[in-house]
């Protein structure tokens, strides 16, 4: 990704939109079904009319028509807009989040305040990718690939032998939120090495998760890893041989508890 990312690149497209004749009842009975939403964008076609918020709702007639108790002051977002102005206008306004419309004010996107982190929490990972790419490439001298692409949790073969059960928690808080970073994977003659992301990836198998977004580094031919020598030596061939440890805590919590 170059430059400074934009709405567009990080915004939801699948958006949940309600009716202007959806009545209250059936707004509210959508809002708890559906995980995540306290509010929705109404639309008429692919007009944005309004928005209905969880408060909108509290004191209204269940039977009344939703344009009666939306609001149409609308603060909308453009998807060639900056995520750091998307995110000022988040934390001006006090919403969570932004329907985003074209040129011909049609809906084309949402961006929420969620989305706004993950865009800040992503740009640090393709460093990691060059750097780790740039290593690789002096080491063994080898012509690299570099895809964007889910991989199996099941298909890593893990290079660090454990991971300390205080930090899952967070990586598990990361997850249910869409915040956490992807890993990164080396496919090795098409073994894959999880080379960062040990604690992300035992969060998501302890959330029943098969599946991960990944930066994968491709060797166009089969290298000798150190990392594949590490994990051999550790006995690590899944993730089911991590070890999860719950009697120490992770090193940088302890630095920050003697730090305070």
């Amino acid at each position: 990704m170059s430059g400074k990312p934009t709405v567009g690149e990080y915004m939801t497209r699948d958006v949940e939109t309600v009716s202007p004749d959806d009545t209250v009842a059936t707004v509210a009975k959508r809002m708890v079904e559906t995980a995540g939403h306290k509010g929705f964008p109404v639309t008429q076609g692919r007009t944005v009319e309004g928005f209905v918020s969880a408060g909108d709702l509290l004191l209204a007639d269940e039977d009344a028509p939703v344009f009666t108790v939306m609001s149409e002051d609308l603060i909308v977002a453009h998807p060639d807009m900056k995520v750091t102005d998307a995110a000022r206008v988040i934390l001006r306004s006090g919403i969570q989040k932004l329907p985003v419309v074209d040129d011909a004010d049609n809906l084309v996107g949402i961006i929420s305040n969620a989305d706004v982190v993950r865009s800040q929490i992503e740009r640090a990972t393709p460093g990691k990718v060059g750097k780790l790419m740039r290593t690789l490439e002096q080491i063994h001298g080898v012509e690299l690939d570099e895809e964007r692409r889910d991989v199996r949790l099941d298909d890593l073969t893990p290079t660090q032998a454990r991971v300390y059960a205080d930090e899952l928690e967070g990586r598990q808080y990361e997850l249910d939120r869409g915040l956490a970073e992807p890993l990164v994977v080396i496919d090795n003659g098409g073994v894959l090495h999880l080379a960062d992301g040990h604690h992300r990836v035992m969060a998501a198998h302890e959330m029943g998760l098969e599946s991960m977004d990944a930066y994968v580094i491709v060797t166009r031919s089969p290298v000798d890893l150190g990392m594949a020598k590490t994990a051999e030596k550790e006995g690590l061939d899944s993730i089911a041989d991590i070890e999860v440890v719950d009697y120490a805590r992770h090193p940088l919590v302890e630095t920050t508890k003697r730090l305070q």
